[in-house]
Order: C-alpha cells, then structure tokens, then sequence
C-alpha cells in the first residue's frame, strides 16, 4: 500500500566492477530522494549506469557502497526479497511475461508473489481493466496479445501488490508512438494515485511526460536538469 509521505532515498551510492585489470567506476557518489506522488523520468544514453542504479534501488544487486532507504530505513535492514516483494516492483522493456499464461494468469502470479491470494481471478481482471485491457483480452495467451498490450499486462502485474515503488526500464521502447503515449498516461496515473513511479529511458521525448523532475545519467553520475 502506498502512502503520501513514501520516500525512497539513494545516499552515497557508488558501485563498480572490474574487467580483469582495472576497476571501473559505475555510479560516482549517486545522491536523489523520490517522492510519493511523482513521476520521475532518468535519462541517460547506454552505459551510464542507469541499469546499475535500477538492480540497486530493486534490491536486484548487492549494495557496494552508500546505501538506498525506503522511509529512512535501509532496505539492507529491510532485506533484498521482503523489500522486492512489499515495496517495489520492475518494469521491463522486454515484459517479462510468462508466454504459456493468459494474461489474467500473469497478473494472478504477481498477486499471489504479493500474498494475495483472494479473489485472484477477479482482481486480476480489475487490475487488466485498469490499463485497458478487455476481459476477452485478458483470457488470451499474452503471446497472442500486440506489443502495447503485453506492455499493459506487465504493469497490470507489476502494481498486483499495490507496491508503493515501480521502476519502469525503457518501458516504451519497442511500442508505437500512440501505445507509448498511452503507457505514459498509466505511469501518471500510478503516481497521482501516490506512487513513486521512475521512468528510465535514453528518450528526451518520454522524459518529457515527468512531472518536470527528470534526471540526467552520465558517466555514473545523477544530475537534476532543467525542464
């Protein structure tokens, strides 16, 4: 469940690898509070830790240095998998669907993960309603379902748990220019309805949905830029 005061915190987080010869850094000393309410859009072109910060604030990967706080309280103290099942929630460009599933079995999976396990069926049929999603539609086999449509059922899965976090990966990338502008339209909505919805994307034109706080991604550093 989502409250108005939610806010997940980055502090200092700084992550890298090394390839064998050298560490490379990946994030430089990321600092940023998002908020309940707001659609967040990070930008940043391949390569410049924007998938790094994802696993980290997911609870996807280990935490290196500095750290990540859900209502000021460590999600390490919190724990990767009770943070991943209570509190956040991916969205991919890939989906991520379950192929052999109908859509209505997708988002019931998610509800199950979540714990909630009555009256799957029908809250998974509101929750597919929701993003536009028909029930004819949500008895079909997702792979049978358009790009767009898959899309809607990945975030119809993805907020099964009323989680008050969903990070969306370049949630529009492979959908035309009407289905993304209609995708969009459901990530605002989430936030209105107090979410913190990050949008991740390389596109200016996406970005430009946020609710004017987008952030840029560069060579592992987060900067505030202007609207």
């Amino acid at each position: 469940m989502s409250y108005p005061n939610d806010k997940l915190t980055i502090k200092d987080l700084s992550h890298s690898y090394s390839d064998g010869q050298r560490n490379v850094d990946v994030l430089k000393k990321v600092n940023v509070t998002f908020e309940a309410g707001r659609l967040y859009a990070i930008v940043g072109e391949s390569g410049s830790g924007k998938t790094t910060l994802i696993s980290l604030i997911s609870a996807l990967d280990e935490i290196q240095k500095g750290d990540v706080l859900f209502n000021d309280k460590s999600i390490k103290q919190i724990g990767g998998q009770k943070f991943r099942q209570r509190h956040v929630n991916i969205v991919f460009q890939s989906f991520n669907l379950i192929k052999y599933m109908t859509a209505r079995e997708n988002v019931e999976v998610g509800l199950d993960f979540a714990g909630h396990t009555k009256n799957g069926k029908e809250r998974a049929y509101e929750l597919l309603e929701e993003v536009g999603i028909s029930r004819e539609q949500s008895d079909s086999l997702v792979q049978r379902l358009s790009g767009g449509q898959q899309q809607r059922v990945a975030i119809a899965r993805s907020i099964a748990g009323d989680v008050p976090i969903i990070v969306a990966d370049e949630p529009t990338g492979n959908l035309d220019e009407d289905t993304e502008a209609k995708i969009l339209q459901i990530f605002k909505r989430l936030a209105e309805n107090g979410k913190i919805v990050i949008v991740v994307t390389h596109s200016h034109k996406v970005a430009s949905h946020a609710d004017a706080i987008v952030y840029r991604m560069k060579a592992g550093e987060l900067a505030r830029t202007q609207r």
